[in-house]
């Protein structure tokens, strides 16, 4: 038998969620169908309870280092992993039910608790049934990738999601991997307690960054003790005794590390393989994810692709700007499109960064006549105030038109700060605007203006 709806939503993410609920509310039959937990990654194991361990692992940092405020806090300072867990838990548990109410609760929705797969452009079977609709919007999200190192399997080994399920402190935790997600969790528990090695195969972590915003996250991560091996492969993996033996290749030769416990993190891949999309006809990319044009519909007419599936950002933000350009284009007459996005993202280590446009290797290879503007963190007044001068600031301008062009803020409020810039950007107002502004004094931001007027060639 089948049901037939006016649009089925595969997945639960950032962005299938408030487009089921936006099409609830224009009076249409919507399928929502979730095979695990709504929400999806950010609710449930990404965004959510990373940063929830973030914050615990930065409060244990913060009061070890009590003595250079004038505080005295106990020594030594212990850290509960069993309720640093539950804290987390509690939080991901209110999300995860917040998501799980919404969609049971629309007017018009029906929820089917299982896997979707395709099997025509517009029929989808879940649980023995099979559902039609002539709109079907795929938001099933991104998994983390695992190699195949040798010896992989003679061993265990934690990814982001399951990593989720720790209580204790690891006392060597090898982390393989140098982007994101790995430095997260390598600042995270070397501040809980543990030893931490991370390994990464290219010259510097985070390759895709600045040199210079490279390294200087790697020296705030082994000022704090994090054992950082960068143009380290990874040769085999194999156990001793309790422990887990990582064989390396190095520039001088072999070697190894051993640790207690084991993270991959070396990237994501699409939950595209057990979709059915070759029965529907959509076309996928060399990686699995699912090729869309500039407001996200796939080759196939009534089939779309939202979120990190699409492989254009992986990012919570961009996950729900994709339903915003989806809603805007079906319901608001309003043609918004992917290309009107400005890339940003943040890195959420402490001090954190935060990125928007283009890096300096992109704007060097736009011919463009760029200046740039830097400043130390160590010479702005909130970080000294707050003992917290790691990192910088660079902003690169194009000199011809005064756009911004793309900034980069490592230090203490980057993260929130950028903002200040992302904005003039998408108002494509010169730079002069902000630089002319009056800022709050003792902020960050109050040293944007400044960066602003002593902006130099980019050599």
């Amino acid at each position: 038998m089948t049901q037939k709806f006016d649009a089925i939503v595969i997945g639960t993410g950032q962005s299938g969620p408030s487009l089921a609920d936006r099409m609830d509310d224009e009076g249409m039959k919507v399928a929502v169908i979730e095979r695990n937990l709504f929400g999806g990654t950010c609710v449930n194991v990404g965004c959510v309870p990373t940063k929830t361990l973030v914050a615990s692992a930065r409060v244990a940092h913060m009061a070890r280092r009590g003595s250079e405020f004038g505080v005295n806090v106990a020594s030594p300072v212990t850290v509960d992993m069993e309720l640093v867990k539950a804290r987390k838990d509690a939080i991901v548990q209110s999300s995860n039910s917040g998501v799980t109410g919404w969609m049971k609760g629309l007017d018009h929705g029906t929820v089917f608790e299982g896997h979707g797969r395709f099997e025509g452009p517009n029929t989808v079977g879940v649980n023995g049934e099979t559902l039609e609709a002539d709109k079907i919007f795929v938001n099933v999200g991104a998994r983390a990738s695992v190699p195949p190192i040798p010896g992989l399997d003679e061993v265990d080994y934690f990814t982001n999601s399951n990593m989720m399920d720790v209580d204790f402190l690891p006392p060597h935790l090898v982390i393989i991997g140098g982007s994101y997600i790995a430095l997260e969790f390598a600042q995270m528990y070397r501040r809980f307690g543990s030893e931490v090695t991370v390994i990464e195969r290219g010259p510097r972590v985070i390759a895709r960054e600045d040199e210079d915003i490279s390294l200087a996250i790697r020296d705030i991560l082994e000022s704090e003790g994090v054992t950082v091996r960068c143009d380290t492969g990874v040769d085999r993996l194999s156990k001793s005794g309790g422990d887990i033996v990582v064989e390396l290749t190095t520039s001088d030769g072999a070697d190894r590390v051993t640790g207690s416990h084991l993270l991959i993190a070396v990237g994501r891949q699409p939950n595209t393989d057990d979709l059915g999309l070759d029965a529907a006809g959509v076309t996928i990319d060399g990686r699995g994810f699912i090729a869309v044009d500039d407001q996200l519909q796939t080759n196939v007419p009534g089939i779309w692709a939202i979120g990190d599936c699409n492989g254009l950002a992986a990012f919570t933000h961009t996950s729900y700007n994709d339903f915003e350009i989806v809603a805007a284009n079906l319901f608001d007459n309003d043609p918004r499109r992917v290309s009107d996005r400005i890339p940003c993202y943040g890195l959420f280590v402490d001090p954190p960064l935060g990125r928007v446009g283009m890096t300096e290797d992109q704007v060097r290879a736009s011919g463009r006549n760029v200046l740039v503007g830097t400043r130390l963190m160590e010479n702005v007044g909130r970080a000294k105030e707050r003992s917290e001068t790691a990192g910088l600031i660079k902003i690169h301008v194009d000199a011809d038109t005064k756009e911004i062009l793309g900034a980069a803020i490592l230090g203490i409020g980057g993260d929130e700060v950028v903002h200040c810039l992302l904005d003039v950007m998408y108002a494509k107002a010169p730079y002069t605007v902000i630089q002319r502004a009056v800022h709050i004094h003792p902020t960050v931001s109050e040293l944007i203006p400044t960066v602003l007027g002593d902006l130099e060639p980019l050599e």
